[in-house]
């Protein structure tokens, strides 16, 4: 399997009736496996006064290289007038959870776990829970800033309340290790998930990146 990222920088229209009207032409493309739309936004509070209206995306799993180049080239690529601002390819490593009561990215014992990584991160936040999780994201986001091994970092969502995620890419998968398990801030977000049952679903992925290049939350990344 291949996860395959695509982020836009278009006017807030745009994106909107991208994700009004695309959800069924995306679906349709052969290979396509899974496919979420996505707004993106600093991933700071997680609130939607975090959310970006010049950049729109699409996360799209597909079952081979045969598949993504006929998703490369179809007409959902060109309909956004431009390039992507940011691309990544990424073959899945380990995937936790579930994304809209489902399974989507299918780990193969054959992918690398050497070089470059990224992580996803999405969760469905109770309501009932909302105010308490967005008190306790900033210190979670500035600890990730800091991070040793990152190279760029995005908020994205399918919608700007209660569909929360986060795109990361990193030098390494020790350094995702090491804030994830080392980061005191990351640490009690961990603690106070299990405690407080903030979410309804969620998943948390780790991927090796097959190729990345663009801009990603204000960084130019290019791997190979």
């Amino acid at each position: 399997m291949i996860v395959a990222l695509r982020l836009w920088e278009v006017s807030a229209f745009q994106g909107f009736m991208q994700m009004a009207l695309q959800r069924r032409r995306i679906r349709a493309i052969p290979g396509v496996s899974f496919a979420k739309l996505l707004g993106t936004g600093r991933g700071e509070t997680f609130t939607p006064r975090d959310a970006d209206p010049h950049t729109w995306g699409v996360l799209v799993a597909l079952d081979s290289e045969k598949a993504l180049d006929i998703f490369n080239k179809s007409p959902f690529i060109s309909s956004w007038g431009s390039a992507p601002a940011f691309s990544a390819d990424l073959a899945p490593i380990s995937s936790q959870g579930k994304w809209a009561k489902r399974e989507p990215f299918i780990v193969s014992s054959s992918s690398s776990t050497d070089g470059h990584v990224a992580a996803i991160t999405r969760a469905r936040i109770k309501p009932s829970e909302s105010l308490k999780f967005w008190s306790e994201t900033p210190p979670v986001t500035e600890s990730l800033r800091k991070a040793s091994g990152l190279l760029g970092a995005i908020g994205i969502g399918e919608a700007p309340i209660g569909l929360q995620g986060t795109f990361s890419l990193w030098e390494s998968g020790a350094d995702l290790r090491t804030f994830a398990y080392g980061s005191p801030a990351h640490k009690r977000a961990i603690e106070l998930t299990a405690s407080r049952n903030w979410y309804s679903e969620e998943l948390f992925a780790r991927f090796h990146v097959l190729r990345a290049d663009g801009v990603l939350g204000g960084r130019l990344i290019t791997t190979k």
